[in-house]
């Protein structure tokens, strides 16, 4: 549990995360989030649970302690940071706070938004570390607070943008509200885990609906403002290429919100052979 836990990454073993981040450059950053770290996920679907489900039943309540406490304080750290590749690195970890959420809870829809949160994700986080990119590879700067009304200069930008950040937040026709509304449902019936853990960790969907809307306006909209060390003339819209990668997964994460169908009948056939009896 422990070795997934830190690979997962779950609060307090997440603080390689943020730095590993902004040190990686955006292909190593967006592999990392969409692929990498589900593979802690996988290891617990795959390995610690089926073969320890007795004793799986017996920590529930610490898995989603520590599902709980990934999606409360992650959050409010990004709700805090000022670099945009730290603040979405925090988010990541928040979010998948709802995969140890969703397995705690032992049910049915828990594991299945476990599951779909982390395909979700997949997409999302991808979506999220090439808007870093596309941003920093023009300026060389992801200060939330140097850049103000970027919607003026780039239009196409800013509406990719804003459908992704509310696909992360979990708006309903997307992706991530599917996943997590899986999971909440599932936390809510469990038997293993008390009601209050699904209850309180709702406040994280509010945090991360707070951090994602407070980048958007300080960033995009409102007077066009950047700082004096950025070459004004750098600002461009996305180019041909980049607009072709977030069209694919823009594609991927509306598709998994409108039609929920066509992931989980891929997965729900072995969660059912799963220890769900």
């Amino acid at each position: 549990l422990i070795g997934f836990a830190i690979k997962l990454p779950a609060v307090p073993f997440h603080t390689w995360l943020p730095d590993a981040h902004v040190e990686a450059a955006t292909p190593v950053s967006i592999v990392l989030a969409a692929i990498l770290l589900k593979i802690g996920a996988y290891g617990l679907i795959r390995i610690a649970y089926p073969i320890f489900t007795h004793e799986a039943i017996g920590f529930a309540n610490l898995v989603g302690g520590l599902g709980l406490f990934s999606i409360i304080y992650a959050a409010y750290n990004a709700l805090s940071q000022q670099d945009l590749k730290k603040m979405i690195a925090y988010s990541s970890v928040s979010h998948m706070g709802f995969v140890l959420l969703g397995l705690a809870s032992m049910t049915a829809e828990g594991l299945s938004g476990a599951v779909y949160q982390m395909v979700s994700h997949g997409f999302i986080s991808a979506a999220l570390f090439l808007i870093v990119g596309v941003i920093y590879e023009q300026t060389h700067d992801r200060n939330i607070g140097n850049f103000h009304g970027l919607v003026n200069r780039m239009p196409q930008y800013t509406v990719i943008v804003t459908i992704v950040f509310f696909a992360s937040l979990g708006l309903p026709g997307l992706s991530g509200f599917i996943a997590e509304i899986f999971v909440l449902l599932g936390a809510f019936k469990s038997e293993a885990i008390p009601n209050w853990f699904p209850i309180v960790s709702t406040l994280g969907l509010v945090i991360g609906a707070a951090y994602y809307l407070w980048t958007l306006q300080k960033m995009f909209f409102g007077k066009f403002y950047i700082a004096e060390n950025i070459e004004q003339s750098h600002i461009r819209d996305v180019n041909n290429i980049d607009k072709m990668n977030f069209i694919i997964l823009l594609i991927f994460i509306v598709i998994l919100g409108v039609m929920p169908n066509a992931l989980t009948v891929i997965f729900n056939p072995y969660l059912e052979t799963f220890f769900l009896k």
